[in-house]
């Protein structure tokens, strides 16, 4: 029987400066991916359809400056335009809602005008607002 001390070998070292390295790399996509993702999203299980019909939502923006400017969806839009280009938006889709960005410059008049022609065409209309701080 050996009762001697164990000679010990070669002591074992990991070097992480590599892994390190990784990490801080998939730590940095990670966060810049989260930061373009929707965290607004809510994962449903929907129901199932025999008939297979979806409705058709559409959003559109209306946006007024302060120069009373009317744009569609980016594109310029006299304000003598806006019942017929807004009634071409509402046949191409079924359910229709505008997003109203409006300056804050801007007279409750014209605000209340495009109001008129929504009410008048059956679309739903949202004001954009921005979040207060």
């Amino acid at each position: 029987m050996n009762l001697r001390k164990r000679h010990r070998g070669a002591s074992a070292e990991v070097h992480t400066s590599a892994m390190n390295d990784i990490m801080f790399f998939l730590l940095l996509f990670f966060l810049i991916a989260s930061t373009v993702t929707n965290p607004n999203v809510v994962k449903l299980m929907l129901p199932k359809s025999s008939s297979g019909q979806s409705v058709s939502k559409k959003t559109i923006n209306v946006s007024i400056d302060k120069n009373l400017n009317y744009t569609v969806d980016k594109k310029p839009t006299p304000v003598d335009q806006l019942q017929p280009t807004l009634q071409s938006y509402k046949s191409m889709a079924t359910e229709l809602t505008i997003v109203l960005y409006v300056d804050r410059t801007v007279a409750i008049q014209d605000v209340v005008q495009v109001m008129d022609i929504a009410q008048k065409l059956n679309i739903k209309m949202v004001l954009a607002t921005e979040p207060k701080g």
